[in-house]
């Protein structure tokens, strides 16, 4: 690995850090470092109104999307470019957490299977904030397996061409917020589960849509339940062919686990800070042996995160495509930071039980983390799906046996069929 820039990332190093500082918005500075993960800890301002204005900003600089090409909104960098931007706006990349679906996976995704006037209509509002996308992928009966999925589309039959969906969807990332979205639905169950898919891109605002939030246990509302209910989408805005949404719907994860996976945090550094003031019976708990003995733990899982990111950073400088670190990073990230969160409570005793930011110390930021850490180890692929993703396509492993692979859709038992 080679952490250096070359003349040329340096120069455009140089170039973004002048920029950031001379157009962030450096009054939420404050705020945005107490934010925590999937809470960019805006309270002063409206936080989708300060997001889709930073993101506004930067698309008329030329710095949204930097990846993307400039016919779509974007700039036409190169990856390692991308990493150094992120690298650069630092904490005021928490204001691009709202975007970070319709950015980073339902984009790409339409990139890729969309035709060029829809391309062309769709990406540049979205790399300008304009507009927030959601997934909607996971159901209630499926739950880690997609291809299991009930929501369907029939053919309207009136000679329109259009199609009618009916179904539900669950644990959809701010869909209370979104303009659009991505939706894959069943259109033939009588051919095998991954064969009868059909993936649409939707207005969320398309009447029979009904959206629920979900309250979480920390108190938030950032996942929520959609229903579908003879719900119109044309088939202009079908991505892919008939059948063909598996293989569309691996765009969007091969793009979900790259989006999630290559930064996700995992606390050390706060952790790290509280126990260099935390006061115990004993003394500052940083004094405590024990305590440093859990910490160099972290530390070397934090460490070890770093490089391991390193890894990719330094694949894509060399033009080439990262291997599995991400999936890697995602599985180990979302572990620790429910290790560490829980950690963290512990040293606080009796007070962990606190829960409100003006009792609790830290202002609550371990007990926020320990209660939304459970949705990390769900979103973007289970413990268990990563798990199977490495054994079989990084070590070489075995797949699971699977009995219904072959078998039609309508033809695989379920609890609701005698």
């Amino acid at each position: 690995m080679n952490f250096d820039d070359t003349p040329e990332e340096a120069a455009f190093r140089v170039q973004a850090r002048a920029w950031i500082q001379a157009n962030a918005p450096t009054a939420l500075e404050a705020e945005l470092k107490q934010g925590g993960f999937a809470n960019n800890g805006l309270k002063s301002v409206d936080p989708i109104a300060a997001s889709k204005a930073w993101q506004k900003k930067k698309a008329e600089a030329g710095w949204a999307c930097l990846h993307w090409p400039k016919d779509y909104g974007g700039r036409g960098a190169t990856p390692i470019e991308r990493v150094i931007w992120g690298q650069e706006e630092g904490v005021y990349g928490a204001l691009s957490g709202l975007f970070i679906i319709g950015h980073g996976m339902c984009g790409p995704t339409v990139m890729a299977w969309a035709d060029e006037a829809t391309k062309r209509r769709l990406l540049p509002p979205l790399a300008a904030g304009e507009h927030i996308w959601c997934q909607l992928f996971s159901e209630p009966a499926g739950g880690s397996d997609l291809a299991g999925l009930r929501t369907a589309a029939v053919p309207a039959g009136d000679g329109s061409g259009d199609w009618i969906v009916n179904g539900q969807k669950i644990w959809t990332s701010g869909a209370q917020h979104s303009d659009y979205g991505i939706l894959i639905t069943r259109t033939d169950p009588t051919v095998a589960k991954h064969k009868g898919l059909t993936m649409f891109w939707l207005d969320m605002k398309s009447p029979g849509i009904e959206v629920r939030p979900i309250k979480q246990a920390n108190g938030q509302s950032g996942f929520n339940e959609v229903y579908f209910t003879d719900v119109r989408i044309p088939d202009a805005q079908r991505l892919g062919a008939v059948g063909q949404g598996w293989q569309v719907s691996l765009t969007t994860l091969m793009n979900e686990r790259l989006s999630i996976g290559s930064g996700m945090p995992t606390g050390f550094p706060e952790l790290f800070d509280f126990c260099m003031t935390l006061q115990t019976e004993d003394g500052l708990a940083i004094d405590d042996r024990m305590v440093r003995s859990r910490l160099a733990q972290f530390a070397v899982k934090a460490s070890g995160l770093k490089y391991t990111g390193m890894r990719a950073m330094s694949a894509l400088s060399k033009g080439e495509t990262p291997g599995p670190e991400n999936s890697i990073g995602k599985l180990v990230a979302g572990a620790t930071m429910q290790e560490l969160a829980m950690f963290a409570l512990d040293l606080q005793g009796e007070a962990g039980v606190l829960s409100g930011p003006d009792r609790a110390s830290a202002g609550a930021r371990f007990q926020q983390m320990l209660l939304r850490s459970p949705a990390t180890r769900v979103e973007g692929g289970t413990d268990e799906i990563l798990r199977n993703i490495i054994a079989e396509r990084v070590l070489g492993l075995p797949g699971d046996i699977r009995v219904d692979k072959d078998v039609p859709f309508k033809d695989i038992p379920t609890s609701g069929r005698g």
